[in-house]
């Protein structure tokens, strides 16, 4: 299992430089990659083209780009260009996002979304891949070929959660993404839906990438209190409430990976085990503590 870590988004007039430097930190530290979540802040993928060239080595991932509000064609050229000036390191991850942020703040239609999945990605997967595409779907429509030079495969993620949606993803994708997921929904729900319909496809085993919380600390009570605070928001939004209930979570601090460094190293070789590709660290601590598990989290990784 490779350990990655996510990166905090960047603010302020210096952001990109910020950036790479905080990517920088990320390669130093031993991390195989590093990932920038597309929000409301930097756009991720021009972000990480202006500040990955000059770090090298490290993979660098979206975590995740939206899907509605860009045409797949308009998001293949972009991603071919990010992965260009990146010498071939991106890794694509992309997502439904949440009708609260696709409607209400968008003002798109979020009706649909396993087949807007599905016909997005039979548009945008071809593309990747330097071929042409044709769909006239009910959601989706494209009839074009880019010229885009590329630099190798850009591998495509998708953030899948339901069962119509990880089959989607299996068929179409190099893998998923996870986030607030836990040890049993994984192994229990998410590799064997996944596995099982790209192998029907014929394609290779997924790629299973797990994103959560992570602390070392000697103040359990103390970490588990900030991380509910910090992620909320999560407990709240229907495709990852759904997830922590899976998982006979409360809520997103329950999920939370905390504790002393062998609990913590206890804990991800778990998700190993489950079937996790890549883990994907989100450091919410500070200070020693924050120092403390980013010296632990590398040496976890394992071939």
């Amino acid at each position: 299992m490779r350990i990655g870590l996510y990166l905090n988004e960047p603010s302020g007039p210096d952001a990109i430089a910020k950036l790479e430097e905080n990517i920088a930190g990320a390669a130093g530290d031993g991390f195989s990659s590093a990932w920038l979540s597309n929000i409301f802040g930097v756009d991720a993928l021009t972000a990480l083209a202006a500040a990955g060239p000059r770090v090298p080595g490290i993979e660098l991932g979206t975590a995740v780009v939206p899907t509605y509000p860009r045409h797949p064609a308009v998001l293949a050229q972009q991603a071919l260009t990010a992965s260009l000036a990146l010498g071939g390191r991106l890794t694509l991850g992309i997502g439904l996002s949440h009708r609260l942020v696709i409607e209400d703040m968008y003002g798109y239609r979020y009706d649909r979304p396993a087949r807007h999945m599905r016909e997005y990605l039979s548009v945008l997967g071809p593309l990747l891949r330097g071929e042409r595409a044709d769909v006239d779907g009910e959601t989706v429509a494209a009839h074009v070929e880019l010229s885009t030079p590329r630099a190798g495969e850009v591998p495509l993620l998708v953030a899948a959660l339901a069962p119509r949606m990880l089959g989607v993803t299996g068929r179409a994708a190099d893998g998923t993404i996870l986030w607030m997921t836990g040890p049993r929904t994984v192994a229990e729900h998410v590799v064997p839906a996944i596995t099982e319909a790209a192998r029907e496809a014929g394609r290779p085993a997924p790629r299973i990438v797990c994103a959560l919380p992570v602390a070392v600390t000697g103040d359990e009570a103390a970490a588990r209190e900030r991380a509910a605070k910090i992620y909320s928001i999560y407990g709240q939004l229907p495709s990852y409430r759904a997830m922590l209930d899976r998982e006979g979570a409360q809520g997103p601090a329950d999920v939370a990976i905390v504790g002393g460094e062998d609990e913590v190293a206890e804990r991800i070789a778990g998700l190993a085990a489950a079937g996790v590709t890549d883990f994907v660290a989100a450091v919410f601590v500070s200070g020693d503590d924050a120092v403390r598990t980013r010296r632990l989290l590398p040496t976890l990784a394992s071939s």
